[in-house]
């Protein structure tokens, strides 16, 4: 159950881990190192805590890393390029100077500014994950096309503080069709991207849940991921994890972060089989669990037993 997604995300032109199959959900794990992230329940401001996270998230099971030093929750102020550097920088080298895994692990940087994108690729990130699209720094992506990095578009209507939590509208952010709004903007974002030189296989799009929509718009987003992923013609990452709208949708009430867990999984469960493919969460483990369930009953029967079982599979009783 495809809906004509690409094999593949090509996060870096010449990198030898640069290339992301998505023959199965894949997973992007967040470690955001601000010390007001929205959902961590500890600031992972000290590297030496970051790179435990990592480590911990790559043993989790996860795909890729995407590190991120300045917050994008509603009301964020912006930071400088210097403090936001100062907070990923230590961060990105400690993972890379590891031995195994880590060192060769994906790992995207989450920002809207170019300078920061450009010290993370020298540092060992390979691709750029923009909230923006690149329209906050016209420079960012020449520069992803000019260093071969792949790059996550994506769609949102205002700046973090100048926006809202998606429970919190008095009237919805968009008028009309939120899915036209979106495929539209990001067909242009990905022409941009490819007129600059970025081969398509080094596009990402993500539909920006929870940025600038209501609670109706976010679902409405996740129902029609196939129209996306057919007008776009690129992957569709699912960045929906433990956000507002999610603990509404789940709880019908006002939440904290850390109720929305199990509406998370829900949601991402069902993204997967509308044609998502690349997760961006908080909590890589139950995630692992169940997209890996949820693709088993998805993907073709000769390919639906989990990657990490083997041997003779006994027949259980109903």
């Amino acid at each position: 159950m495809d809906h004509g997604a690409p094999p593949f995300w090509q996060l870096h032109r010449h990198g030898s881990h640069g290339r992301l199959p998505l023959d199965r959900p894949r997973i992007l794990a967040i470690l955001n190192v601000t010390p007001d992230s929205f959902a961590n329940a500890a600031p992972l401001t000290d590297p030496a805590a970051a790179l435990e996270a990592a480590l911990r998230a790559i043993a989790d099971g996860a795909d890729a890393l995407d590190i991120g030093g300045e917050s994008t929750r509603p009301g964020a102020p912006p930071i400088p390029d210097d403090e936001e550097l100062r907070r990923v920088l230590p961060v990105l080298r400690a993972i890379r100077a590891q031995h195994g895994p880590a060192s060769t692990i994906p790992i995207t940087i989450d920002t809207t500014k170019s300078g920061v994108a450009r010290a993370a690729l020298d540092a060992g990130a390979d691709a750029i994950n923009d909230v923006s699209a690149g329209t906050a720094d016209p420079a960012m992506i020449p520069i992803a096309a000019a260093r071969g990095a792949g790059i996550i578009l994506m769609h949102r209507v205002a700046r973090p503080q100048a926006d809202s939590y998606s429970d919190q509208y008095a009237q919805p952010p968009l008028t009309g069709s939120v899915t036209d709004e979106v495929a539209m903007f990001l067909s242009l974002r990905v022409r941009t991207a490819t007129e600059a030189g970025l081969p398509r296989e080094q596009v990402l799009i993500d539909p920006g849940l929870g940025f600038g929509k209501s609670v109706p718009q976010n679902l409405e987003l996740i129902q029609h991921t196939p129209e996306l992923v057919s007008r776009v013609g690129r992957p569709v990452l699912s960045a929906l994890s433990r956000k507002s709208f999610v603990g509404r949708a789940g709880l019908a009430r006002d939440s904290t972060p850390a109720e929305r867990l199990p509406a998370t999984l829900a949601l991402s469960t069902l993204h997967l089989s509308l044609g998502a493919r690349i997760f961006r969460v908080h909590d890589t483990a139950p995630h692992r669990q169940a997209l890996d369930a949820a693709w088993a009953a998805l993907a073709p029967v000769t390919n639906s037993i989990p990657r990490h079982q083997s041997g003779t599979v006994r027949k259980s009783r109903a």
